[in-house]
């Protein structure tokens, strides 16, 4: 047993040796103990606390809370000026590129940036995507930043090393470490686009926006959200993976939003729908289809399950609705179905919407006693 424990720390140990952008330095008693410190002079550089200023309407003392103030309904009070703080993370130098939360700065226009030494520059937003959390700034007159590469976030795996990199309760700079807790998380947000990486890495209000890389020094993902009784740390925190953030970013630059479209179906995970075709079959099963849609002119029908779009499987509704909801408009989505037993190909169109989905507040009550709650304002 004991052999056992041993294998597996030794298996640690080599994994954490083996990664590029760490190393060793001697300890006191002549001998050498590994340390993340080159790791992390190489990614906290491109890692920048976002500053904003604007005004509010508050009556209640919770309104003050930047963490909870956007997710409260109701009547409000006299507007008042607020600064808040949050984290964001350069993805493009050169452009002056800086990708953060929506609800960092969701309700300005411009923004003031730090950089790890100090240097300030205005950001102007380039646009944001409510239903991701994400947003885009792009930095004034940016000279000599930094950006971080970007990883792949479907090679992640639970168990997987992390570290967040973020500004919490705006005192600057900090640095925690974890492990990748479970993947594909969804249900937080109303009506959001979600496939969170949830994490242990230590996630508190004002990280939102801040990286969340692997130990390759590459981003996985943007840090958004903590599940928590009374909004602080508790080892459970969200993050919106790389891929999605990229994708996002990438309509944010070319059209200022993200162009949602749709095919004209509704659609449930196909395990948990009462009555599936084909219980037990992991996808989204096709409640209903629009007459005149995109997906009755493919040949989609009512009862189809989709496995696959575009050759990546399909785990449930919130897979498909993500995969559909960030393809541009006018672009075509290889669906792999199962109708009736049999496997078919079925190539769809994305058309426009009626309307863009503008909601992403993460304030989903879970229980009694804990919620979802953006990690920054």
């Amino acid at each position: 047993m004991q052999r056992g424990i041993g294998c597996a720390f030794a298996a640690i140990y080599f994994v954490i040796l083996a990664s590029p952008s760490l190393g060793q330095v001697p300890d006191a008693i002549g001998g050498k103990v590994t340390t993340l410190a080159p790791l992390v002079r190489e990614i906290t550089p491109s890692v920048v606390n976002i500053s904003v200023h604007g005004r509010v309407k508050e009556d209640n003392p919770l309104y003050r809370d930047p963490s909870f103030r956007e997710f409260f309904d109701g009547p409000h009070g006299p507007e008042q000026e607020v600064q808040a703080v949050g984290s964001g993370v350069v993805v493009d130098a050169q452009n002056g590129y800086v990708l953060t939360a929506n609800h960092v700065v969701a309700k300005v226009s411009t923004a003031q940036v730090t950089t790890k030494d100090g240097r300030r520059y205005l950001a102007k937003l380039v646009g944001r995507d409510p239903g991701t959390d994400l947003a885009v700034l792009r930095l004034q007159d940016a000279q000599a930043v930094k950006a971080i590469p970007m990883g792949d976030s479907d090679r992640l795996e639970v168990g997987d090393f992390v570290i967040a990199v973020g500004n919490p309760f705006g005192l600057g700079q900090t640095v925690t470490s974890g492990l990748v807790s479970a993947l594909g998380r969804t249900g937080l947000a109303k009506q959001g686009y979600e496939d969170f990486i949830q994490t242990d890495a230590a996630i508190n209000p004002g990280n939102s926006g801040g990286a969340l890389v692997n130990l390759r020094g590459q981003l996985v993902g943007i840090n958004t959200a903590i599940f928590s009784p009374a909004g602080g740390n508790v080892g459970i925190g969200f993050a919106v993976p790389i891929n999605m953030a990229r994708r996002v970013m990438q309509q944010i630059v070319q059209h200022g939003s993200v162009r949602r479209g749709h095919i004209g179906v509704s659609i449930k995970d196909s395990t948990l729908a009462v009555g599936a075709p084909s219980p037990g079959v992991e996808g989204a099963l096709i409640a209903g289809v629009s007459g005149g849609s995109p997906a009755e002119r493919g040949g989609i029908q009512k009862g189809d399950i989709v496995i696959a779009a575009d050759g990546v499987h399909i785990r449930g509704a919130a897979g498909l609705r993500n995969k559909l909801g960030l393809t541009p408009v006018g672009e075509r989505v290889q669906l792999t179905v199962k109708r009736n037993g049999v496997t078919q190909i079925v190539v769809v169109e994305v058309a426009p919407a009626d309307d863009i989905t503008r909601t992403g507040s993460i304030n989903r009550r879970r229980d009694p006693g804990a919620r979802a709650v953006p990690s920054g304002p």
